[in-house]
């Protein structure tokens, strides 16, 4: 008991040491410009000038247009002090050195991963809208479209973790694991006890986590411990109290690689609410899946890319890709996403699945903090006579981003969306279905930080069996949610709407 009382209070410490810091360089910050500009006519009117000009430029930006609000709204209120802080957070903005830096390491990976002479042939000949679909996500992400690959969907953190036990213990090469968040506890305990076995053995182990995803998760010397045992540990984006425009982007990603032969993802991070050991927002449902055959050999190569952008450490990703030999009738993409590309295939390919979907779109997601741009599709899919029917979570683990989420409901519900809210707790998965034939499942949330902010990986799936197994896993869940009726929620109280009017203003910063 004493020992985890000390590892509180030095984890503690340390968030609160960042946060302290980071608040009084910011208060510092903020109290001389105000004071220049308060005491000086010409530094008042340089300040509002400079505001104005900055909020033009970013008007005339290419970008979100809700994003751009908001920081517009901020720099006239504050003009010098909202320029700086727009200068640092802005809309995922990272230094090009970082950018250079993630270019090198995809473009020593990335060519090891060559397309099929004449798998798009075959997706094209076999249904043209998801020939559309995969060479839109191929263009946008750099990842090639892959066939002969299966893809066994995990309905919960439970399963999702005896799978995972179950192909590690097959493991003879090597394991590479990267998560948003390592928590210990009964779950890390099941996978450790594996991969210190496994390093006995011989297989060659290496872990990457988020340090902001873990950092309160974790006893002291984690790191150390880990690396004494012969796992390779690599920690992204260490915590700092000091500004810096990347503390705001962090590794959301969830993979797992099994010597190039079998891969994981999906929502599910390591922690015991993952799998409902302890209970944090009521029943925690979750999902993933499991990929075999040719598609595995993308995971490696983003795995690879990851380790080397963290570390400067080359893995020859040459001696760890496999061939396959399974044959299946399916199709796949798995496509990773990120803040230092100027792409954006993790949102693009959720409305092209909208666009494309011929009789329904089924999504599950835990938030629903989206732009213009991705309202507009779901209600024009829903117009159009396409089924549109969204799950979210009825007990939230954010009860300001849940607010954002319920006031995005009005306009859809009204557009003819169908919204229900999985009533037993916290729904994490993010899952989108289309005409039993087409799914994507991975790490990617419906919201800002998961689509310009964080790290992000998927896998595009044109695969029935697969397809229909989600879409029977889909009816399950929604047995156990609520519906919300368009009537019922024009008639919530006034207090509730305003509060999600003034917080939806903000949704592009949370």
């Amino acid at each position: 008991m004493k020992k985890n009382q000390k590892r509180g209070i030095r984890i503690q410490n340390r968030i609160i040491i960042s946060a302290l810091l980071l608040v009084l360089q910011l208060t510092f910050l903020f109290f001389i410009i105000y004071d220049s500009s308060l005491y000086s006519v010409w530094g008042f009117t340089l300040s509002n000038l400079v505001g104005a000009i900055t909020a033009i430029t970013i008007i005339n930006k290419r970008g979100n247009p809700d994003h751009k609000i908001v920081w517009i709204i901020f720099i006239l209120i504050f003009p010098i002090f909202g320029i700086s802080v727009y200068i640092l957070w802005g809309g995922g903005r990272v230094l090009p050195h970082l950018k250079k830096r993630m270019a090198v390491c995809e473009a020593k990976y990335k060519p090891f991963l060559k397309d099929t002479d004449n798998t798009a042939d075959r997706l094209q000949y076999f249904d043209i809208s998801h020939s559309r679909q995969a060479d839109y996500l191929t263009g946008e992400s750099g990842f090639p479209l892959y066939d002969n690959t299966s893809a066994e969907y995990l309905p919960s953190g439970e399963v999702f973790l005896s799978r995972l036990l179950e192909e590690m213990e097959n493991a003879k090469e090597y394991i590479f694991l990267e998560f948003f968040i390592v928590a210990e506890g009964y779950m890390w305990e099941k996978i450790h006890t594996v991969l210190k076995k496994k390093v006995q053995e011989g297989v060659e182990v290496k872990l990457i986590f988020d340090d902001f995803g873990s950092i309160k998760r974790q006893r002291r010397n984690f790191v150390t411990r880990l690396r004494r045992e012969g796992i390779a540990v690599s920690v992204f984006n260490p915590i700092s109290p000091f500004m810096t425009t990347f503390q705001n982007n962090r590794n959301h990603r969830k993979i797992v690689v099994i010597d190039g032969v079998v891969a994981f993802t999906g929502g599910i991070n390591i922690g015991d609410e993952y799998i409902n050991r302890q209970k944090r927002f009521g029943h925690w449902m979750d999902s993933g899946v499991i990929i075999k055959g040719n598609a595995v050999k993308s995971f490696v190569c983003m795995f690879c890319t990851m380790w080397k952008f963290i570390t400067d450490k080359n893995i020859d990703m040459k001696a760890h890709l496999r061939e396959s030999n399974i044959t299946d009738d399916g199709f796949a993409i798995p496509y990773s996403d990120g803040p230092l590309n100027e792409n954006n295939p993790a949102e693009g390919i959720y409305m092209q699945m909208l666009n494309s979907a011929q009789k329904y779109v089924y999504i599950m997601t835990p938030y629903l903090v989206i732009d213009d741009m991705m309202t507009s599709s779901l209600c024009m899919a829903a117009r159009s006579g396409v089924e549109v029917c969204i799950v979210t979570p009825h007990i939230p683990d954010k009860w300001y981003v849940h607010n954002v989420t319920q006031y995005n409901y009005l306009e859809l519900l009204e557009a003819g969306v169908k919204i229900y809210e999985y009533t037993p707790g916290f729904l994490h998965s993010k899952v989108f279905l289309s005409d039993d034939c087409i799914a994507t499942v991975g790490s990617v949330n419906m919201d800002y930080r998961s689509f310009v902010f964080h790290f992000e990986c998927g896998v595009w799936l044109s695969n029935k069996e697969t397809a229909l197994n989600i879409k029977q896993h889909f009816r399950e869940v929604l047995a156990e949610s609520q519906e919300i009726k368009l009537e019922d929620w024009k008639k919530r109280p006034i207090i509730t709407r305003l509060k999600q009017a003034i917080l939806h203003i903000f949704g592009p910063l949370m």
